[in-house]
């Protein structure tokens, strides 16, 4: 019996710091107020793993905070630590931060949806104030036209460490 607790709350760990979504959860469709409730209510991003090698945050530059946290659900993780591309599905979403490092400038998630924007790699970008005010969502073109000089990184600028 003991072994058997200590089982389950292993395994309870182990979803709860890898960015599990749950079997059958529906993912967000691509309006950028249903990402927001999806990233912050549905399944909180705060509860993912952080990107491989990326674990606090670290500086930024511009377009995106001073400093950074950078944060990936499961099916962005795995794809991360096994160096494949990213699958429908992924979700990577970064924290802006002022360079106070503690002043939360933005929220800014990337969200791979198959064929949902084939000219920007499939991915939904968006960008949030701190309370979820949508101030960009879907193809913005700053975001297609920066990450585009990644192409052949999965229009990733951030590699595993």
């Amino acid at each position: 019996m003991k072994i058997h607790l200590i089982l389950v709350f292993t395994l309870m760990s182990l979803v709860a710091c890898s960015g599990y979504q749950p079997a059958g959860e529906k993912l967000p469709s691509t309006d950028g107020k249903e990402v927001w409730t999806y990233i912050t209510q549905t399944n909180p991003y705060k509860s993912w793993g952080h990107w491989p090698g990326y674990d606090g945050i670290y500086p930024g530059k511009s377009p995106h905070g001073a400093y950074l946290r950078l944060y990936a659900n499961s099916a962005a993780l795995k794809a991360a630590r096994e160096g494949k591309s990213m699958p429908d599905g992924a979700i990577i979403v970064k924290e802006n931060y002022g360079k106070d490092k503690t002043t939360l400038m933005a929220v800014t998630p990337m969200y791979r949806v198959k064929g949902y924007n084939p000219e920007g790699g499939d991915w939904f970008w968006g960008k949030y104030g701190p309370d979820g005010t949508v101030m960009a969502a879907g193809k913005p073109k700053g975001c297609i036209e920066c990450h585009s000089v990644q192409k052949s990184n999965d229009w990733l600028f951030t590699q595993p460490k």
